[in-house]
């Protein structure tokens, strides 16, 4: 018996034997194809509130910090803001990079789309991260050294392979934390995979430039010895780093998985109405 004819026999669909990989495709491709179309309004608020909401996160890790001096208590308490990010719907930049990109392999986007959707949503990430880290510093003074010392811990990691791997790591691990939490509806999983993706990003000290940057934010406004050129120059190494490690660690090999799915919906094969069917 043929590769063809096996599927066939084990489901209703020839596209793919499991049938999970149809509500990943369906899934994926539709709501990549919503963010891809967001209007610029839409666009700018969601990534604003994405800097603004995970800020939720970095109170809870410099609170517990203080407290306990503790990476990985710290890093259990910044899984609120990501927590609060899945619940208000915002975005992070590399959050969500399988979600378009599934949609562009499908046809339902453009690759200018996704550009404008990942470079609005960084510079929006940033913007409303500086202002959460300048209400924090002006709101909480006897926090400004344990800022500082979170923020020179990030721009000196002391070797350039430890950077590039925690980097690579950071991209790796927020975006694979995301799509884990698509595949539940449970809300306490949810919180759980919030929890221990924070406890694993804050306590290894993983390099996130959009996570990272409004602490270094607010460490500036406290008056460290950061200018905006060191701000920069570990900004440019960084972002880069965290693409690939969320596109190649993660969505390339998921991607590989429904391509087959995703070239029928491109063809005209399938059509997004009848692969949400045939998920169900």
């Amino acid at each position: 018996m043929d590769e063809k004819k096996q599927r066939e026999r084990m489901g209703d669909t020839d596209l793919d034997i499991e049938e999970e990989l149809l509500g990943e495709a369906a899934f994926t491709v539709t709501e990549g194809t919503e963010r891809l179309n967001r209007t610029w309004v839409e666009l700018i608020v969601t990534g604003l509130f994405g800097g603004i909401d995970i800020g939720l996160g970095i109170l809870a890790m410099i609170l517990v910090k203080q407290a306990t001096d503790s990476d990985i208590l710290a890093g259990m308490a910044f899984g609120v803001g990501l927590l609060a990010l899945k619940m208000a719907h915002s975005e992070l930049f590399t959050e969500e990079f399988l979600l378009p990109i599934n949609a562009i392999v499908a046809g339902q986007g453009t690759w200018v789309q996704l550009l404008r959707l990942w470079s609005v949503t960084l510079v929006c990430n940033l913007a409303g991260g500086l202002v959460f880290a300048w209400l924090t510093v002006l709101a909480l003074p006897d926090y400004h050294g344990t800022i500082i010392d979170t923020a020179n811990g990030y721009l000196d990691t002391g070797s350039v392979g430890t950077t590039i791997g925690l980097a690579l790591l950071a991209g790796a691990t927020i975006t694979l934390s995301t799509r884990m939490q698509q595949g539940t509806s449970n809300d306490v999983v949810v919180a759980l995979l919030c929890m221990i993706s924070g406890f694993l990003v804050i306590g290894f000290g993983m390099l996130h430039g959009a996570l990272n940057a409004m602490i270094i934010f607010g460490a500036m406004l406290a008056g460290a010895d950061i200018t905006v050129l060191d701000f920069l120059g570990w900004f440019v190494v960084v972002i880069p780093l965290n693409m690939l490690g969320g596109l190649a660690i993660i969505t390339l090999p998921r991607l590989l998985r429904t391509r087959r799915i995703l070239s029928a919906v491109r063809r005209g094969d399938l059509s997004l109405e009848d692969l949400e069917e045939e998920a169900s």
